[in-house]
């Protein structure tokens, strides 16, 4: 499962401090410093990573924000547990992402269980004719994706089409949400859609949502969502790993 998982989404930085901070994030989620762990005095990791002293204190301060390091006279520079990271952020979860691929899908599947039923729910107490047809252009990006023989671009429009249900709820809560964990949604759905047909028999199920969204049926909604999850937990164990993967 864990290799099956492994499917890095890749970033590009366009300035050196989102370099630093990337190269010691990545650090902290592989476990080269454990919890409770001083970093190397800030020269010696300076110069390891080849950045000035400028550079570093100000990625150290970025992962102080993410409650991935504390900051201390005389004690230095801790890495803090995992219970303390901000998991939502876009940065720690792809570090998790390239870290630890099945824990994080493991964790993105559950968080998917305990929202978006509800949020299908609320959806179609609520959405409004904006709602709807944010839902329906979604879809239409899906299948035309869909139709693609590379599948170009799917994975982005059932991405889209999330955010659109738990934006639909008219929990402002649940929208930001949505835009918080999109690498995770991201990782999961390129993992999902590997498996042979996995596209093609998302589609239907997708559409119910919609529908029933748009008839203002709760239950129906909730459950046609669900039943999206449970496919696409199906077609993660199922998934085949990239090439050269083992396992």
């Amino acid at each position: 499962m864990a290799s099956r998982g492994r499917t890095e989404i890749v970033e590009h930085f366009p300035t050196a401090h989102q370099r630093v901070v990337d190269e010691l994030g990545r650090r902290i989620v592989g476990g080269a410093w454990a919890p409770g762990d001083a970093l190397p005095v800030e020269d010696a990791l300076a110069a390891g990573i080849g950045v000035s002293r400028g550079l570093l204190r100000e990625a150290v301060k970025a992962l102080v924000a993410k409650g991935m390091l504390h900051v201390r006279p005389r004690t230095g520079t801790r890495v803090l547990p995992p219970e303390h990271w901000n998991h939502l952020d876009r940065d720690v979860l792809r570090w998790k992402q390239a870290g630890d691929a099945a824990a994080l899908l493991r964790d993105t599947g559950e968080l998917r269980r305990i929202v978006e039923p509800e949020a299908a729910r609320l959806a179609a107490e609520r959405a409004g004719p904006d709602d709807v047809q944010a839902l329906y252009a979604s879809l239409a990006a899906m299948e035309a994706a869909a139709a693609n023989p590379d599948r170009s671009g799917y994975v982005e429009a059932d991405i889209a089409f999330h955010r659109a249900l738990l934006d639909a709820s008219g929990n402002r809560l649940l929208g930001s949400l949505g835009r918080a964990v999109d690498i995770a949604l991201e990782h999961s759905f390129v993992v999902s859609t590997r498996t042979p047909g996995a596209v093609e028999a998302s589609l239907p199920g997708h559409r119910a949502v919609v529908q029933a969204v748009e008839s203002g049926d709760p239950a129906a909604a909730a459950a046609a969502v669900l039943a999206i999850i449970e496919a696409a937990e199906r077609e993660i164990a199922q998934s085949p790993g990239p090439p050269g993967d083992a396992g």
